[in-house]
């Protein structure tokens, strides 16, 4: 009698390891994907850039600043482009490294507005919604942009954005 209470003691431990084992499985495989992998890949944020790239390039208050004009003209489209994309991997969890400056570096010498920011925004909006990236998504990406607005508007003489 007492090898068998011994034996369904054993069986329920086994159990109990597999059931925990699986759950546990399970739950791993229930994570959320990355920002990443949401987006559709490299493929997927390279096409998004590509179109955000070019409508910021015919945005008529962006070109209003002789400074991105100028800068435009040094810096051949193509990189641009290479570089945010890049950038959009990296901080959405894929395998990219963003090779480029910093965005305080980047940007210190175009004297970017408030205006401008925002101008640069709304494009992006509506880029996101013409590919019909989910609403999501977009809070995320608009998000991350936030975090860089510090380094990229440029605060006037008198402090006020």
């Amino acid at each position: 009698m007492q090898t068998k209470v011994k034996r369904s003691a054993l069986l329920i431990i086994v159990a109990i390891i597999l059931l925990v084992s699986f759950t546990s499985v399970f739950a791993q495989g229930q994570k959320e994907k990355s920002l990443y992998d949401r987006l559709g890949g490299v493929y997927a944020i390279a096409t998004v850039v590509d179109d955000f790239i070019e409508r910021l390039l015919v945005n008529n208050t962006l070109n209003a600043n002789p400074a991105i004009k100028e800068a435009r003209i040094r810096v051949p489209k193509a990189g641009l482009k290479y570089h945010v994309t890049e950038l959009v991997c990296q901080v959405t969890g894929g395998p990219q490294k963003y090779t480029g400056r910093s965005m305080k570096n980047a940007h210190k010498h175009l004297d970017i507005t408030e205006k401008e920011w925002d101008a640069m925004v709304a494009d992006f909006k509506i880029t996101l919604n013409k590919f019909k990236v989910p609403e999501k998504e977009q809070k995320e990406l608009i998000g991350i942009i936030a975090t860089t607005k510090k380094d990229i508007v440029m605060v006037p003489a008198s402090g006020k954005k």
